[in-house]
């Protein structure tokens, strides 16, 4: 077992690292104050490399898996720079569309989102079924050569700022008459698609929508891969992907309070000239909030090991895993560095308040952690179904 980065891997942390500083928290903060996005960040990441790592090199990409992607959305995040896009665009619809999508729509798309010009998100997430793709609402159904779809999609992030959108679905095998899943990438100008800003108390650059699929009309090669038996497996190839990326952001975050908390807690001074770090009251949360945070990061570690290593059962167990522990870490650390901090930690300059909504966040999606107890439970422990 191997815990050491590659030469390359460690040249992408360090210069990825060097780019989030370079924008730092005080550019997040206001550009989700004002409104606005994260373009120019998201701009540079993409002309320096960092947004392909995980596309074929032949599609203009840096070659590498789903750890160099990791390492990316990690160190951002780390800097203070935690892109939600860096989860549902190069993780899951690249992935997507690399591994089961056709010659012609990986040709046409992913160039584009290997170098940020392009940007695809997700939705699956609807008011009713939540994230359970066997109750979904939204329905394909066949007009000529032509799909057209209708339903409803709840909490997809950054449609604003993205040209598709690539949507789960569900059709009729005319076999069986069962419906099943399918995908299908969907311009986001697309007439039928209608979006609404949802209000959400997270301080962020990326917002959230609403969908209305309202007979939306595509074209056959809308549909991801050749044939409807594509849907499942492209289905499930992005939800790996999807919770490895996110466990990492959230390990990044927590690294990044826990760095600013550490810095404040070893100069300030109260008592008798002491740093406040220096009483166990003190340091001892700080300590355990990183243990915590470093072993989210092994379990990260792992579970893009696994998957980059075609594992994707043994991947699944521990994507789920790290997402778990990367969100209570991420939560517990912001927490405890906004208590070390005092009233400092609740103001906006000092910035780790700024995240309290966003990890609070990361322990409900993309999958909350109890459903991930639910899967631990019953795919490690054998225990039967509960729900």
């Amino acid at each position: 077992m191997n815990f050491d980065l590659t030469p390359e891997q460690d040249q992408l942390r360090d210069a990825v690292r060097a780019l989030g500083r370079k924008y730092g928290h005080s550019y997040f903060v206001a550009k989700a104050k004002s409104g606005g996005h994260t373009t120019e960040l998201w701009q540079e990441a993409g002309r320096l490399g960092y947004l392909g790592v995980n596309i074929p090199t032949e599609y203009g990409g840096g070659g590498g898996g789903i750890t160099e992607l990791a390492i990316v959305c990690e160190e951002l995040a780390a800097a203070g720079c935690p892109l939600l896009l860096l989860v549902v665009s190069p993780a899951i619809a690249a992935t997507v569309i690399n591994k089961h999508g056709t010659d012609e729509q990986r040709k046409r798309h992913l160039p584009g989102l290997a170098d940020g010009s392009q940007k695809i998100v997700f939705a699956i997430t609807e008011p009713e079924a939540g994230s359970n793709f066997h109750r979904l609402g939204t329905v394909a159904r066949r007009d000529g050569d032509d799909w057209l779809l209708t339903g409803r999609k709840c909490y997809i992030s950054g449609v604003d700022e993205a040209g598709h959108v690539l949507v789960v679905a569900r059709t009729e095998d005319s076999s069986t008459g069962k419906l099943k899943p399918a995908l299908f990438i969907v311009p986001t100008d697309a007439a039928g698609l209608e979006r609404s800003k949802l209000d959400m108390e997270i301080l962020s650059p990326e917002n959230q929508f609403l969908l209305y699929l309202d007979d939306v009309r595509l074209p056959a090669d809308a549909l991801v891969g050749e044939s409807l038996d594509a849907g499942l497996p492209a289905l499930f190839s992005g939800l790996n992907p999807e919770r490895i990326t996110v466990a990492a952001m959230g390990a990044g975050t927590g690294r990044y309070a826990i760095e600013r908390a550490s810095e404040y807690t070893a100069k300030r001074t109260v008592w008798g000239g002491k740093s406040i770090g220096s009483h166990q009251g003190v340091a001892h949360p700080l300590a355990h909030a990183a243990v915590q945070v470093e072993l989210a990061r092994l379990m990260i570690h792992k579970a893009a090991t696994l998957y980059d290593a075609g594992r994707d059962l043994e991947a699944g167990v521990a994507g789920n895993m790290a997402k778990y522990a990367a969100g209570e870490a991420a939560a517990l650390a912001v927490d405890t560095a906004v208590q070390a901090l005092g009233g400092a930690g609740m103001t906006t300059e000092y910035g780790v308040a700024t995240l309290l909504g966003a990890v609070r966040a990361g322990r409900i999606a993309p999958v909350s952690r109890e459903m991930i107890l639910n899967f631990v439970a019953q795919h490690v422990l054998g225990q039967d179904k509960s729900y």
